[in-house]
């Protein structure tokens, strides 16, 4: 990061997946933001945000990414940013940066976050009939025909601890 007292390292959200990193970098009304890939780093220099201000920052990444694969979109809200990695049968990167430093500027963004154990279509759908097909899979209320509760399997007859008369007050 450049060390200058007019510049601040702007807000940054990361996330990964198995061959490719997510960056968002959370600036608004960045206009002609200077974005570098190199093989080990990152920069970026721009104005924006409420107060125009300027941000700039150089961030040496865990591992190699492979430039001509890596690509930005300026988005107005927001610049994403997405890294190649060069080596896309290495395993998941335990950190964004070199070193064990924790980072002030730099936020995990569990939106798009996918653990190394994580199948690559999961979490796709995130919808109702997904949310049935798991119930299903884990031995559910859900009978797999309209997808209301089946209660068949309740034993309604059996006392429970819990409808024995309460003692009464001394």
């Amino acid at each position: 990061m450049t060390e200058q007292s007019n510049t601040l390292p702007p807000p940054i959200m990361w996330a990964q997946r198995s061959s490719v990193v997510f960056l968002t970098i959370n600036l608004e009304d960045v206009n002609d933001p200077i974005i570098k890939f190199e093989k080990d780093s990152l920069y970026f220099k721009g104005i924006g945000g409420a107060d125009k201000k300027n941000y700039e920052i150089k961030i040496s990444l865990y591992k190699d990414i492979d430039p001509e694969k890596s690509n930005s979109f300026n988005r107005g809200r927001c610049i994403e940013i997405v890294l190649t990695k060069a080596n896309t049968e290495d395993s998941y990167w335990p950190s964004l940066t070199t070193g064990s430093v924790k980072h002030h500027w730099l936020k995990s963004d569990f939106n798009k976050w996918h653990d190394e154990d994580d199948s690559e279509d999961e979490g796709a759908g995130q919808g109702y009939g997904d949310f049935q097909d798991m119930m299903k899979k884990m031995g559910g209320l859900y009978d797999g025909g309209d997808g209301k509760p089946s209660l068949d399997d309740l034993d309604m007859g059996e006392a429970d601890s819990d409808d024995e008369p309460l003692p009464d007050l001394e």
